[in-house]
């Protein structure tokens, strides 16, 4: 992170533009004198209006019909779901793992020279807990692409306010901000985490000029938050 671009006339891909961390992202990408064209994908349109911004609908079951159109320089992935909306184990996988793994492989025939990725704090394809094993499997996925640059987000509990209520979720939020005010800064990458925060990470971590994988945790994004905000102006 020791250099990066100021500007450019850079081409954005969005997936996921309609969640917390996707929407954060989304307003970041418009912002940004970085990019001068931003590609958000979703089931349905977002209502939001900007002249950077080319929204298409597509049918993620029919990704292969819309290919040709994932193009461009940097691809933002915040995909994901939960089990409880999802209504299936099978379910979630196919929109934690299948979807963001064939945009992945498509993007990248595509030329696309990096995948930012939101994945999860614990992902391993290893992993006993299904939800880890998930997103660890999508992440190994990914970086067996020829990416010139993966960027791999591991959030811990993301602060925000979601359109759905997620009760566990939020008891954690509230257990970890109490940890988090008596063991400072001892909780590294499983501390809670803004939304914004991560967002501002997947754009800024996408101007490094090194190639490669890299992973960022919690902690790592919760001190970009504070002191990065330029490096997006």
């Amino acid at each position: 992170m020791e250099i990066k671009i100021k500007e450019g006339k850079k081409t954005a891909i969005l997936f996921g533009g309609s969640g917390l961390v996707g929407g954060f992202c989304l307003d970041l990408l418009l912002e940004s004198p970085i990019y001068t064209k931003v590609i958000s994908f979703g089931r349905k349109r977002l209502n939001k209006e900007h002249e950077k911004l080319e929204q298409l609908v597509i049918d993620f079951d029919e990704l292969s019909k819309k290919e040709n159109l994932i193009k461009g320089n940097d691809l933002f992935c915040a995909l994901g779901t939960t089990i409880k909306k999802a209504g299936s184990q099978d379910a979630f996988r196919k929109v934690d793992y299948e979807y963001p793994a064939k945009i992945a492989k498509i993007a990248a025939k595509n030329g696309v020279s990096q995948f930012i990725l939101v994945s999860s704090a614990g992902a391993d394809s290893k992993s006993n807990v299904f939800y880890s094993k998930v997103k660890g499997e999508l992440e190994d996925a990914i970086r067996a692409l020829p990416f010139w640059g993966i960027h791999i987000l591991r959030p811990s509990l993301l602060l925000g306010d979601r359109k759905e209520s997620r009760p566990l979720e939020r008891i954690g939020i509230i257990f970890s901000k109490g940890i988090g005010f008596l063991m400072g800064d001892l909780l590294g990458k499983y501390q809670p985490v803004k939304a914004e925060d991560v967002a501002k990470a997947m754009v800024i971590e996408a101007q490094s000029l090194e190639g490669g994988v890299k992973r960022l945790t919690s902690d790592a994004m919760v001190k970009i938050g504070k002191t990065e905000r330029d490096l997006l102006e």
